[in-house]
Order: C-alpha cells, then sequence, then structure tokens
C-alpha cells in the first residue's frame, strides 16, 4: 500500500511469489487478520496525479517499501531507511492509516499486501519491467531472489576468483549461487540437507556441494578450499552453522547473515554483516537481474513453481516440507 503523502498507483496483481517471511508471519500470528505478500506483480490499472514514469498498463514488480523523506533514502540507500521496518512490518502506513481497516483487516505488509487481486503502490516500491517476460514468473523477483544475489553483489561485494560458502539452498541460497558464479568466485560451496537441491547447485554455479548430514562439514569445506574460507552467506538461521562460519573465516573475510542479528567486526579483519534485502535499490537491482536472466546467467525460472491462488494452504505446505524451492501463486485469470 502507500503514504498519503506519496503518489500512488493502482495495481492489478497477476502473480505473488510466496516468501519464507510471509510463512513466519502465518506460523506466529500477526495480532489479528491480515494480507500479507510481498512478491507482486501486475499491471498498473490507475497513475497518481503526481506519479512520473508510469503508464495504465505497464508491467510492474512490486519490492520492499521506504519513506524517501530520511537522510538514507535521499542518499539512494532505501534498505536503510530510518523508517524500514514501520514501511514494511506496521500493516499500516507511515501515516497511521490503512485501506482495510473498514473490514476489520489490516494491509500494507511490505508496502503491497500482495496476496490480493489488486494493490495500491507508491512510486518507491514499483519497478516497471518489460512486456517481454511473464509478470508470473518476475513475481519471484521482488523479495528473495533480489535478497540472494545483492548478498553476492552488493554486501559483501565478492571478489573474482575467490572462495564461498552457501548455507542454505532455498531461492535466497540459489540466487546467491547463480551472482557467486557471475561474479567469477573461483569456489561456490553450497551446502545443504536435501539432495535434489545440491544438484540443482551444481547445474547453476556451485563448484562443489556438501550434504550436511553426512561427514564433518568445516573438514569437508577445508578440504577443498585448502584452509579457510574468504565469504560465507548463511540463509539458515541455525545457530551451530553461524558457529561454524566463524571458524571457517579467512583473515579478512565475511559473513553474511540473513535470518536477523547484529553485524560485528572480529580479530583478522573479518566481519559479520546482517543484511538486509540484499542492500540492493529495487529500481536498478530488479532490472540487472533481468537483463542477466536474458543473458542465460541468472536462470531464476528453474526455481519456480506455480499454484493458483485457491492452494496457497499446499505451496506454502510445499515450501516449508522443501519440496518447492520458489512458489508462486497465479492471482488473475490471464496467469493460469
Amino acid at each position: 500500500m502507500m503514504f498519503l503523502q506519496i503518489p500512488r498507483n493502482k495495481v492489478i496483481l497477476v502473480a505473488s511469489g510466496i516468501c519464507h517471511t510471509d510463512i513466519d508471519f502465518c506460523d506466529s500470528g500477526a495480532g489479528g487478520p491480515v494480507v500479507l505478500g510481498h512478491e507482486g506483480a501486475g499491471k498498473v490499472e490507475k497513475v497518481g496525479k503526481r506519479v512520473k514514469g508510469m503508464r495504465v498498463g505497464d508491467h510492474v514488480v512490486l519490492s520492499y517499501q521506504s519513506c524517501g523523506q530520511c537522510q538514507a533514502c535521499k542518499a539512494g540507500q532505501p534498505v536503510d531507511c530510518q523508517r524500514f521496518f514501520e514501511a514494511n512490518f506496521g500493516f499500516q502506513r507511515l501515516d497511521g492509516s490503512n485501506a482495510l481497516e473498514s473490514n476489520g483487516v489490516r494491509g500494507h505488509f511490505f508496502g503491497q499486501s500482495s496476496f490480493a487481486t489488486h494493490a495500491l503502490a507508491t512510486k518507491r516500491n514499483l519497478v516497471k519491467v518489460p512486456k517481454t517476460l511473464p509478470l508470473q514468473l518476475l513475481a519471484s523477483l521482488g523479495c528473495g531472489l533480489q535478497t540472494g544475489a545483492g548478498t553476492v553483489v552488493n554486501s559483501l561485494a565478492v571478489r573474482a576468483r575467490a572462495s564461498i560458502a552457501i548455507f542454505g539452498t532455498g531461492s535466497v541460497g540459489l540466487a546467491a549461487v547463480m551472482a557467486a558464479r557471475i561474479v567469477g568466485a573461483r569456489t561456490i560451496i553450497a551446502v545443504d540437507i536435501r539432495p535434489h537441491r545440491l544438484k540443482l547447485a551444481l547445474e547453476l554455479g556451485a563448484t562443489h556441494v556438501i550434504d550436511n548430514r553426512r561427514g564433518d562439514l568445516a573438514a569437508s569445506i577445508s578440504r577443498i578450499t585448502g584452509g579457510g574460507i574468504d565469504y560465507v552467506v548463511e540463509t539458515t538461521g541455525a545457530g551451530p552453522l553461524y558457529s561454524l562460519a566463524l571458524e571457517l573465516l579467512n583473515p579478512n573475510g565475511k559473513l553474511a547473515i540473513l535470518t536477523g542479528g547484529s553485524g560485528m567486526e572480529l580479530p583478522g579483519g573479518r566481519k559479520v554483516l546482517s543484511v538486509i534485502q540484499g542492500d540492493a535499490v529495487p529500481l536498478q537491482f530488479i532490472p540487472t537481474l533481468i537483463q542477466l536472466y536474458h543473458q542465460g546467467r541468472f536462470p531464476f525460472n528453474r526455481l519456480v513453481k506455480y499454484y493458483p491462488l485457491r492452494q496457497i494452504n499446499r505451496a506454502i505446505a510445499d515450501s516449508k516440507r522443501g519440496s518447492t524451492i520458489k512458489p508462486v501463486l497465479l492471482i488473475s485469470p490471464e496467469s493460469q
């Protein structure tokens, strides 16, 4: 949704990805009925009077929201928005209003609430995309894939010929694998407990895979690299893996944690980074990912499985059990 002081646009949603953040809110509850969804894609149905650069019929992907008024936003760093939490998790606009209030429901999740047929969005969280690709495919770019790829490219700034380990090969982890190949990492190690995902990781760019249910993970990584590792992307939130990553980091190595926590500096120039959205600016980064897809270098279509909106519970269950990597809900009839 949007803030009253920011020009808004009405979007007819064609599809929406399901992210683990949506699932976490379902599991934990959100203090009453809410509309979730934050990886929407659709067509602009109505353009706000003061909005420039958008026309009715434009294809758009929806991403995270930011205020546009704080120092970070004005500096082109919306992920560091001073009101990021309110704008994305407050279930209301920043002025306190709620477009769904009359129904006793709260929306405005990530400025969109895309598990719906329509959404209001601001110019800050709408990204115009080419009409050459189906919107149901592009829906998956708004959060998880952007986060995984952005963590490698932006947050860690992984060097060519460096070594990187990626703990967890869901959609975020596999996006990180593809991005590591794009930037030219020499050793790309994917770690998981699901053989079919590890097989896919190899096909998408991993140079090595490790099934964490078998053997000593630290010894396996040391054997592959001949020592420690330059970068780690930890997507699982598992405490033992976090501790292991710290032990394995080379001097000046960096660990990115994507499940909350604080950054810190460690002896030997090692750093722990708490990453949000891969430090990506959606208006710039999502078009880059689309261009890489066209070049065959970011084949994220291989992660996606589609479900009709009425099968949302099945899609969530399949994601939780690990049989589906990136579920995408088909919302409008034209996408089914």
